[in-house]
């Protein structure tokens, strides 16, 4: 099958399924009917699939991935040690794991064509997703809660995971709450991504879109979290160093044990020491642009040291010369 062809028979399928659908014309020109196609994956209920459809899909979507173009996180080129600007579309970044502002039904976004991220995700990953998101659902029998993470298979997406997290929804005045729910967010992909050892993890910028939560102060809360992960990460990655190699000693003979000693404590302080710099480092991520001390990012902010962070719209993150986000 040619590209255009799998894209007829996606939308035939679709249409067929649905017998209120069965009047719908099919448009002449191709990105009208790439248009179409996306609403009715949009629209289309959690249910069983054949697998001749998703074998066409996942052929059309890759392809359509691949037209739009890949980027490698690795291919990147940092602004700072750890740190990365990008402005691109998240569907197409190939990282271990991208985040998805999800709403609490975590089947995604059912408005046809809809411009968030969720609509997005689903329609880029397929079919499949969206039935993965229901089966987790319904072992929960309840909606998922704010601030917590689920994670699928990215399915046709170049990354290997999505994480799935439900961001606090603003409606009036800015709470306390509502910046503990947000933290709390990233706090769960986190801990998503450590359980499932994976290296790399991409976040869109969670509840500034829809859901109406303040850009910068959304800055702010990701790059305290992530920083205060990185913090505690290697504080545990130390503590485990310190215990392994206290069993390993008390059954070496003297003088291996103090040996195995003296270089448990250089490695330790060799971890403390580059913890530093790395803290330090994200919390001057301004000192490329000394005359101003500001960083603009229209899509993504990228801190490559296993933490991504990223918005959907502009946020202006000032850091002053102490090394502390200004307000």
């Amino acid at each position: 099958m040619t590209q255009e062809e799998r894209l007829k028979y996606l939308i035939n399928y679709l249409l067929n399924e649905q017998p209120e659908y069965s009047n719908i014309n099919i448009p002449e020109s191709v990105e009208e009917k790439k248009q179409l196609l996306r609403s009715l994956m949009n629209v289309r209920p959690p249910s069983d699939i054949s697998q001749d459809f998703l074998l066409v899909q996942n052929q059309y979507l890759s392809q359509e991935i691949i037209k739009k173009g890949i980027i490698n996180v690795n291919d990147l080129t940092p602004i700072k040690e750890k740190i990365y600007l990008w402005q691109g579309d998240i569907t197409t970044l190939r990282c271990d794991a991208i985040v998805n502002a999800a709403n609490n039904r975590l089947l995604g976004c059912f408005v046809p064509c809809h411009e968030c991220i969720d609509n997005a995700i689903h329609t880029y990953a397929g079919i499949q997703l969206r039935l993965a998101c229901d089966k987790i659902m319904k072992s929960k029998n309840s909606f998922a809660e704010t601030g917590s993470a689920e994670i699928t298979q990215a399915y046709n997406l170049p990354s290997d995971y999505i994480i799935h997290t439900v961001g606090p929804i603003i409606n009036s005045n800015l709470t306390q709450n509502d910046c503990l729910l947000l933290k709390l967010c990233y706090q769960s992909c986190l801990n998503a991504a450590e359980e499932n050892n994976l290296k790399s993890i991409a976040f869109c910028c969670i509840s500034t879109g829809e859901y109406h939560f303040p850009n910068q102060k959304a800055a702010e809360i990701a790059i305290d979290t992530v920083t205060e992960f990185i913090k505690q990460t290697v504080t545990r990655t130390k503590n485990v160093i310190e215990k392994v190699s206290e069993k390993i000693c008390k059954k070496l003979p003297w003088p291996l044990n103090k040996i195995v000693e003296w270089i448990t404590k250089t490695i330790v302080k060799v971890i403390t020491w580059v913890e530093e710099i790395v803290v330090e480092k994200i919390l001057q991520s301004a000192t490329d642009k000394k005359e101003n001390g500001e960083y603009k990012s229209e899509n993504n902010v990228i801190l490559k040291g296993n933490i991504y962070y990223g918005s959907n719209a502009d946020v202006n993150i000032v850091i002053d010369e102490n090394g502390n986000i200004a307000n």
